[in-house]
């Protein structure tokens, strides 16, 4: 038994996993804005001791954020302004005593990911974004996470973009001033509300000039998309993969690129135990 946790912008969520299904599950609000560290981790354990048994055997915690993965040192987490330095991986070992792994959300992500794919159809270089609070992207090869020397080689939503940074345009933040939050836009958008349907189609571009970052920076064989946003596939697909063919000059990689969506809630908490 394995205690997979999701440390979200908006959400907490564990979950007790046992070869690849989560048989319990405790959710919770994220950390108030102005907790400090000490309350974090505090309110953190607490969640904890609601759902570990004694046959857990191993907890492992994805968080928004770049992590000295060796030491289970989180630097500088995204949307958590107390943690710029929280040694959690000796901090939960201290409390619970057994092994304790940490990394990147997004990468946890990406092997929950990996692992819903039939074992004849693993990808051979696997790059999952979630599209949620922001973006996160997580790279599996051969089974392997690709994590880079500080646990950072997927933070692409950094990159420069229009006025700002892409993140900024391909997450919930994209929604921002527009009358509507990414579920009232869905939810206009598939009544018809054609100025909604006309945000989608931006929005569907502003992933494609992600997606044409990703295939430059990792020439993957599969892009699978998650987070709420994913939902809404269907709705920027059309405009995402118009700019991909405008834009993107290697048509080969194209052909060959497989584009998924997953949206199952358990899947973070699931690649989190399998860190």
């Amino acid at each position: 038994m394995k205690l997979g946790i999701d440390i979200g912008g908006t959400n907490l969520c564990l979950g007790l996993v046992h070869e690849g299904r989560v048989l319990q599950r405790v959710s919770a609000p994220s950390f108030a804005a102005g907790a400090t560290m000490e309350q974090t981790l505090d309110h953190l354990s607490v969640l904890i001791r609601r759902i570990i048994t004694p046959e857990t055997k191993r907890i492992g915690v994805g968080v928004p954020s770049v992590v000295d993965v060796a030491r289970g040192i989180v630097y500088d987490a995204q949307n958590i302004p107390s943690w710029t330095e929280v040694p959690l991986k000796d901090y939960l070992e201290e409390q619970f005593q057994v092994p304790v792994a940490v990394n990147n959300d997004a990468n946890c992500y990406a092997m929950g990911i990996y692992g819903l794919y039939p074992a004849a159809e693993k990808p051979e270089l696997l790059v999952a974004v979630t599209l949620g609070t922001g973006v996160g992207i997580g790279i599996v090869e051969n089974g392997r996470l690709l994590c880079g020397v500080n646990c950072g080689a997927g933070e692409l939503g950094c990159l420069p973009y229009r006025d700002s940074i892409l993140e900024d345009y391909c997450s919930k933040k994209f929604f921002f001033g527009t009358g509507w939050d990414s579920l009232s836009a869905s939810q206009a958008a598939r009544a018809g509300d054609p100025k909604a349907l006309a945000l989608f189609d931006d929005l569907g571009r502003n992933l494609g000039a992600l997606v044409c970052a990703v295939l430059f920076a990792y020439d993957p064989s599969h892009v699978a998309f998650g987070g709420g946003i994913a939902h809404n596939f269907p709705l920027f697909r059309r405009s995402m993969n118009d700019y991909l063919q405008a834009n993107f000059p290697y048509r080969k990689a194209l052909e060959r690129l497989q584009v998924d969506t997953f949206t199952d809630n358990d899947i973070p908490v699931i690649g989190a135990s399998l860190i």
